[in-house]
């Protein structure tokens, strides 16, 4: 059995993968570049099973996948010198992906959810398939693949398999090279696939619940920068607070909306702003207003999203699946494969997302809006010559436009396919991408209410803003100055959306918000 070796430093940062519970948090980890380690006991359970797969294929038994065709080929037996072929043929008729390709972040997070699922050892393969894989997630090898095609499963995961067998191309040091050049090249041998070792890594919701973690991540590290700029809306039109009180929230005891609330309330404390215009309004509007009732229904559904990619990361989604019990193989085929629990929660989370990104959209609108928001219009001092912010908040419409396209489901959509053996299908691939797309969005929608509420908050100086606000001008500030006159907006909306996709922000917005000794 080979060894998985990296550096030290490596190890001190690897996430180690075995038959534990493995977090979100981790895999999102090794898709951003972490290396990995394995468990040596899952490693040798593998082996164990595997060796009991061999006994059954000697003695001649039927396993689906393995010892039969597959899909609507269930019937059709395999020779002893067919099986071996069938499983590299297997990865070779599945890689059929179209469109654009995967970036290497997705593919890697795909990688670790096929080999968190192979070390459970109810797959049948050997460790060293295992090990493979994460030598070439440690050494950076990367396989292509195109995004588009997958119904649920098979396409982007056939993709990936070729290339763990030197078929396909594979990312290595900046360069898109033959899988077998790029294996070389970083000193991986090539190998012959073994019983299972195609059939197992298509068979899984591998895709899904990849793409489903890094959608569930990015959008976890967005909303706490939402709520801010939604906070320094509400403060910059002289709002107040009175909507955000623990009292009127605990009449409706929504976890995410008593959350959300207790989040502006800690955002927005010492507001020179707040505290001078206490009495400007009765009551604001909606999308001021209601920030708790519509960002705590969106934390709801996030929450509800991330119970269910956590317990899919952790579950075995092969079929057959293989058990050993009273030193006997048993095996069991079934549908675990069915990808309709992500896609539900997927589609769910893609209608949060459009709910978050109107609202955003809402208040860049008004805060621009000279005939609302009692400020200088789109907010430039020297308008009618300038047109200040007059153009983003056309563009959040836009895109909140598009969020609200991609929050029509996709798992309603199944259809028949394979002769009719597959005639249910998830579409979870579909409603995974339809989130990430949504999520990159909102990241856009919300960078464009941040820039215009940093720029209006500066018209009442020298009163001091809350201590949230204060954090985040200042952030922003180091990156985009405030607007005298009209220059190219667009690096400025740039570079206010690489400071949100950076988490740079979210991290320190989440230290400020859970600072209880401050919080009193």
């Amino acid at each position: 059995m080979t060894t998985t070796s990296f550096s030290s430093t490596q190890q001190r940062d690897a996430v180690t993968l075995g038959r534990a519970t493995t977090t979100l948090d981790e895999l999102v980890r090794i898709a951003d570049g972490a290396p990995v380690a394995l468990d040596p006991d899952a490693l040798s359970y593998m082996d164990t099973v595997s060796g009991y797969i061999h006994n059954a294929m000697n003695r001649g038994d039927v396993i689906y996948g393995l010892t039969t065709g597959v899909g609507d080929l269930v019937t059709e037996r395999l020779s002893a010198d067919q099986i071996a072929s069938m499983q590299l043929n297997m990865l070779r008729s599945h890689a059929c992906g179209m469109g654009a390709d995967l970036s290497v972040r997705e593919v890697r997070a795909m990688m670790a959810v096929m080999l968190k699922s192979l070390l459970q050892g109810c797959s049948g393969v050997s460790a060293e398939l295992a090990q493979r894989m994460a030598l070439m997630l440690n050494r950076q090898v990367t396989p292509w693949s195109p995004a588009g095609g997958s119904v649920g499963y098979l396409i982007a995961t056939a993709h990936i398999g070729l290339s763990l067998f030197g078929e396909g191309q594979c990312w290595y040091q900046g360069q898109l090279l033959p899988s077998a050049d790029a294996l070389a090249k970083a000193g991986i041998p090539p190998r012959v696939p073994g019983p299972r070792e195609g059939h197992a890594l298509i068979s899984g919701t591998y895709e899904i619940t990849a793409l489903a973690c890094l959608a569930v991540r990015d959008f976890e590290q967005l909303l706490p920068v939402a709520d801010m700029a939604g906070g320094m809306c509400l403060e910059a039109l002289k709002g107040n607070t009175r909507g955000y009180d623990a009292r009127l929230h605990a009449l409706r005891p929504h976890a995410g909306q008593q959350e959300t609330a207790r989040i502006l309330r800690r955002l927005l404390q010492g507001s020179d702003i707040l505290q001078r215009y206490r009495d400007h309004r009765v009551q604001d509007a909606l999308s001021l207003r209601c920030i708790p009732q519509i960002h705590g229904a969106v934390r709801d559904q996030l929450a509800h999203c991330r119970h269910i990619v956590t317990t899919e990361l952790n579950a075995v989604t092969d079929n057959p699946v293989f058990l050993i019990e009273a030193d006997e193989l048993v095996t069991l085929p079934g549908g675990n494969g069915h990808g309709a629990p992500l896609a539900l929660a997927l589609d769910a989370l893609a209608v949060a997302i459009a709910q978050l990104s109107t609202a955003s959209q809402a208040r860049s609108d008004r805060i621009t809006n000279v005939h609302l928001s009692g400020l200088p219009a789109f907010l430039v001092g020297k308008s009618g010559a300038n047109s200040g912010m007059m153009i983003p908040p056309y563009v959040a419409a836009a895109l909140a436009g598009d969020n609200r396209s991609l929050a029509a489901p996709a798992s309603v959509h199944t259809v028949s396919t394979c002769a009719g053996q597959e005639d249910h299908i998830s579409m979870g691939v579909s409603a995974a991408r339809k989130a990430r797309q949504a999520v990159a969005n909102a990241v856009d929608i919300v960078a464009i209410e941040l820039l215009c509420a940093c720029q209006a908050i500066e018209f009442h100086r020298p009163l001091r803003a809350s201590v949230g606000t204060e954090l985040t001008l200042a952030q922003v500030r180091k990156r985009v100055a405030f607007r005298e006159t009209d220059t190219a907006l667009y690096p400025d909306m740039h570079a206010v959306r690489d400071l949100i996709a950076s988490g740079e922000l979210s991290r320190q917005l989440c230290a400020l918000i859970n600072d209880e000794a401050e919080n009193g």
